[in-house]
């Protein structure tokens, strides 16, 4: 088939037009048939781009992308509890003094961290920050976003409020929990420092505790440990507790209710407990405070 140039007849020698005359659309003059036929093409790529941003397709991609989220939180489960049952079985075997078991489980645990691509990710991004190599390293910390959220919250936190400083630092215990039946214990230590002028006494504590699902659990109690400390100026208090999970990693941040002592009728104030994770993966500082 050969394209046809549509022309408008040209007007008539010294006749001036009295209005803008409707235009017919017309392939522009001496275009060739293979280039006409390549606007043809754009213009159904356009429709094409345009249907692809209609309601119905934005639905298809967010379950695709959730369903991708889904799979590599999956994985990463799988992967904590192998990891969470070779570091329980090395203890088991040193407790046991079965050392050649012991040597086994040890090798694989090294080659399991080695391969793991949370661990492999986070020593990437360490090595590129020592390195100044930062733009590398904002690779790394972008990739670990995606793959596992919450690595990148610190096993520790610390946190200033009023003057009150508390530090907390958490670990995971292999020998009490039991990773095949979605058991998990966390133990954490908490520093309190006064480091204002004035002695205060915690009255009561809050936790918010989510596990790697993203379920939210709030807890309140009295004190500490069976105590309701007072805290003079310059001294702090220290105390560990603990809190099963069940799922291999998760966080908590919460508060303090204290009050000052010094003067009668003082209202209480709420102290900060900056977020911190409980990963089986730790960090690079499992010692507790």
């Amino acid at each position: 088939m050969q394209w046809a140039g549509l022309r408008s007849p040209a007007p008539a020698p010294n006749v001036a037009w009295m209005g803008r005359r409707p235009r017919t659309a017309r392939w522009p003059h001496g275009m060739l048939p293979a280039a006409r036929r390549a606007v043809v093409a754009s213009a159904a790529a356009s429709d094409a781009n345009s249907s692809s941003n209609s309601p119905g397709r934005d639905e298809e991609r967010e379950e695709v992308t959730r369903k991708e989220e889904e799979k590599a939180a999956a994985s990463l489960l799988m992967r904590s509890q192998k990891y969470a049952m070779l570091k329980q079985q090395l203890a088991v075997a040193a407790q046991f003094e079965d050392y050649k078991e012991a040597a086994r489980l040890r090798d694989s645990l090294r080659s399991f961290e080695e391969e793991e691509p949370v661990l492999r990710l986070r020593r990437l991004m360490k090595k590129a920050i020592e390195e100044e190599r930062f733009e590398d390293a904002a690779k790394y910390r972008d990739e670990l976003k995606i793959l596992a959220p919450h690595s990148l919250l610190k096993c520790s936190s610390d946190a200033t409020t009023l003057g009150i400083r508390v530090q907390v630092r958490s670990v995971y215990i292999e020998s009490r929990s039991q990773p095949l039946k979605g058991q998990f214990f966390f133990a954490y230590r908490i520093r309190i420092t006064n480091n204002s002028q004035r002695p205060v006494q915690l009255l009561r504590r809050h936790w918010i505790v989510t596990d790697g699902n993203g379920r939210t659990e709030n807890i309140w109690g009295v004190g500490v440990v069976g105590e309701q400390p007072v805290i003079f100026p310059k001294t702090g208090f220290e105390y560990s507790s603990a809190c099963p999970l069940s799922t291999p990693n998760g966080r908590m941040e919460g508060d303090f209710e204290m009050k000052h002592i010094d003067k009668a009728g003082s209202s209480t104030f709420n102290v900060a407990i900056a977020p911190f994770s409980l990963s089986i993966l730790g960090d690079d500082n499992d010692v507790l405070l």
